[in-house]
């Protein structure tokens, strides 16, 4: 079974499948409400979207799933 971690040595590791797909859709939504506030000209909404969008993919990369090895022992 796979136990998820967090922390900054996680960064390099794989991501869990469920915190990649939290981080590319908080991308989607960012570069979505960016892309408007953009065409708006609402340049504080724009870049507070693009800021956050950046910020919680960060976040979700510093997750990994660690598979731990099952010890069988033989009888």
């Amino acid at each position: 079974m796979a136990k998820t971690t967090f922390g900054i040595k996680s960064y390099m590791k794989p991501t869990p499948s469920l915190m990649r797909r939290i981080g590319d859709g908080l991308i989607v939504v960012s570069t979505t409400i960016s892309t408007y506030a953009i065409a708006e000209e609402l340049k504080y909404v724009a870049l507070s979207s693009v800021l956050l969008g950046a910020i919680g993919k960060f976040v979700t990369n510093l997750f990994s799933a660690e598979d731990k090895p099952e010890i069988l022992l033989e009888k």
